[in-house]
C-alpha cells in the first residue's frame, strides 16, 4: 500500500467510527429522557440501566445505523479531498479510478467484518440482556398475535386459526384435525376459542365436532364447550426482537420448528438470518456509490453533495422497509426481498460509474 492508500483508509474509518459515535451518543441521551420516568417508578438499579440496557443497546443501534452513516461519511471525506484538489492530483499522476477505489475497498472490509461480527455474534448475546431488562424494568419482549396459523400440536394432530388476538387470548375461525394412519377420524370446528387461565382450558363457542368412523360419522353441536388443547396463547404469538436475540444456530434451530408448525414466524425468521447477510454487503455497495457521487467538485459545494448523500441513505433504509411487506405478505421469498435495495442500488451505482472522473 502506498502513503495515499493508507491515507484515504485513516480518512474513512476515522469519518465513520466518529459519526457512529455521534448520532449513538444523541440516541442514548434521547432514549434515556424517554425512558427515566420508568426507570424511576420500576426503581431500575443505576448499574442495571447502564450495563444490562445501554452497554446492549449500543451495538444494537450502531449496526442498524452502519450503512447510512458509511455513506455519509465517504461522502463527506471525499468531497472534502474532491475541492481541495486532491483527488484531480491522485488522478493526473497517472492512478486510474479504479485504483482510487483500492482503499475504500479495504475500508469497506474492514466496516463489513465490524458489522458482520456484530449482527451474527455480538447482538444477539447483546439483546437478551437487553430484552430481560425490558421484561423487568420496561414494556415487555413485543407479542403481537398470528394470523393464518398452521400448527402440528401432536403426532398426527393439526390446528388452523383465522387469527389470534394476544391482549384478550382469543382465537377466530378455529379447527382442529386428527389422523390414524393417514385417516381423518375426527374434526372440531369452533367461530371462537377463549383461553381460561386459571384451569388452562380453552373454551369453544358455535362449536361443531364430527367423528368419524368405518360405518358413518358422528357429529356434536353446540353453543359453548370446555375443552383441553395442548397449546397456550404464547403458541399462537410472534416474537420479533425475541428473533433478534438468537444467536445462528439457535435461529436455523427456531425456523426448522416454525416450518414444522406452519407458522408465519417463519417469514420472520428468514427475514432476520437473510439481513444478517445482506446488510453488511450493501456497505460495499453504498462506499463506492458514495465515492462516484463525490469525488468530483459541483455547483452548490459539499452541503449539496452530503444532503444528497443523506436523501439516498434514508431511500435505501425505505427500500428495506417495503422489502420486508413484500416477504410478509407472500409476493416474494425472505431471501430476495432482502436482497432487493441492494440490487437496486448495485444496479444503480453501475448507472452512475460514467460520472466518475476519469
Amino acid at each position: 500500500m502506498k502513503k495515499i492508500d493508507t491515507y484515504i483508509i485513516k480518512q474513512f474509518l476515522s469519518t465513520y467510527f466518529f459519526a457512529i459515535a455521534l448520532i449513538v451518543s444523541i440516541a442514548v441521551v434521547f432514549d434515556a429522557s424517554e425512558k427515566i420516568d420508568d426507570f424511576i417508578d420500576k426503581e431500575a438499579p443505576l448499574n442495571a440501566v447502564i450495563f444490562d440496557y445501554y452497554l446492549n443497546f449500543i451495538p444494537y443501534f450502531a449496526n442498524l445505523f452502519s450503512s447510512l452513516f458509511v455513506f455519509i461519511a465517504v461522502i463527506y471525506f471525499t468531497s472534502k479531498m474532491a475541492y481541495a484538489s486532491e483527488i484531480i492530483a491522485i488522478l493526473s499522476s497517472g492512478v486510474s479510478f479504479f485504483r482510487l477505489l483500492y482503499p475504500y475497498f479495504i475500508g469497506a472490509i474492514i466496516i463489513t467484518a465490524f458489522n458482520f461480527s456484530l449482527g451474527y455474534y455480538i447482538i444477539p448475546e447483546a439483546n437478551k440482556e437487553r430484552l430481560e431488562f425490558q421484561n423487568t424494568y420496561l414494556k415487555g419482549a413485543g407479542k403481537s398475535g398470528e394470523s393464518d396459523v398452521h400448527k402440528q400440536i401432536e403426532p398426527n394432530v393439526y390446528v388452523y386459526m383465522e387469527n389470534f388476538n394476544l391482549r384478550r387470548e382469543q382465537g377466530y375461525g378455529f379447527s382442529m384435525e386428527k389422523f390414524d394412519n393417514n385417516k381423518l377420524v375426527s374434526k372440531l370446528n369452533a367461530n371462537r376459542i377463549n383461553w381460561n387461565e386459571e384451569t388452562n382450558t380453552w373454551t369453544l363457542e358455535n362449536y361443531k365436532i364430527r367423528r368419524f368412523h368405518e360405518d358413518g360419522q358422528t357429529i356434536e353441536v353446540g353453543a359453548e364447550k370446555d375443552t383441553s388443547i395442548a397449546v397456550t396463547p404464547d403458541d399462537f404469538t410472534v416474537n420479533e426482537k425475541i428473533i433478534n436475540a438468537m444467536t445462528p444456530r439457535e435461529l436455523d434451530k427456531y425456523i426448522e420448528q416454525q416450518q414444522l408448525r406452519g407458522t408465519s414466524a417463519v417469514t420472520f425468521s428468514l427475514l432476520e438470518k437473510h439481513k444478517r447477510i445482506a446488510f453488511p454487503f450493501s456497505i460495499f455497495i453504498l462506499t463506492f456509490m458514495g465515492v462516484i457521487l463525490s469525488s468530483k467538485k459541483i455547483r452548490g459545494g459539499i452541503g449539496l453533495q452530503i444532503g444528497l448523500g443523506i436523501l439516498l441513505s434514508f431511500t435505501y433504509i425505505l427500500f428495506m422497509k417495503f422489502s420486508d411487506t413484500f416477504a410478509i405478505s407472500g409476493l416474494v421469498s425472505p431471501m430476495f426481498a432482502v436482497w432487493i435495495p441492494n440490487i437496486i442500488y448495485a444496479g444503480l451505482t453501475f448507472v452512475l460509474l460514467p460520472m466518475a472522473p476519469k
